[in-house]
């Protein structure tokens, strides 16, 4: 399984589609425990949404580094994977919402299984057409790692700006 980046691909969709929904609802079933609120969705915002995409992006990733330790690309297509989802779920959630006005939860659900699938689809791109330069892994690493940092930060010292707003209670984080 070291090198077949297409499995590997498929494996990743599966566990971040299988880990943000499980994130989605874990605050809750742990009582509102704050020990678990950096990772898990603590409310409805695009924000929260978003961090239930990135930590199954992430952690899976760790994971297959130790797979992929001979590309020296990785990480960076990591990140730029990581970035495209992230950016996409605001992207879309706010465009339909600007155009419609209201969506239903169906398909604030298709949303984050269609950025996972993005992700997942460029990542595999990039892997396979071996045409980006990577300049800096150990970069890329860091600044995934400060991604990690903001939705740690932001989960307890959360900006009073809409897209960090439950749009349900009118609330901002925990």
């Amino acid at each position: 399984m070291k090198r077949s980046i297409g499995l590997w691909q498929w494996v990743g969709f599966g566990v971040t589609s299988l880990g943000g929904t499980l994130l989605h609802y874990l605050y809750d079933w742990l009582g509102e425990a704050a020990w678990i609120a950096p990772i898990s969705g603590v409310n409805e915002s695009t924000w929260e949404h978003m961090k239930l995409l990135f930590w199954p992006l992430f952690i899976f990733a760790i994971v297959q580094s130790r797979f992929f330790d001979d590309r020296k690309d990785f990480w960076c297509v990591k990140l730029r994977g990581t970035l495209l989802g992230i950016a996409l779920i605001p992207i879309l959630f706010y465009t339909y919402n600007g155009a419609v006005g209201e969506s239903p939860d169906w398909l604030n659900i298709a949303i984050f299984f269609l950025s996972a699938a993005v992700v997942y689809i460029y990542e595999t791109r990039l892997f396979n057409s071996e045409r980006l330069t990577c300049k800096s892994g150990k970069s890329a690493l860091a600044a995934l790692c400060l991604i990690a940092l903001l939705f740690i930060v932001f989960t307890f010292f959360t900006p009073q700006i809409d897209i960090f707003k439950d749009p349900i209670t009118g609330t901002y984080g925990i």
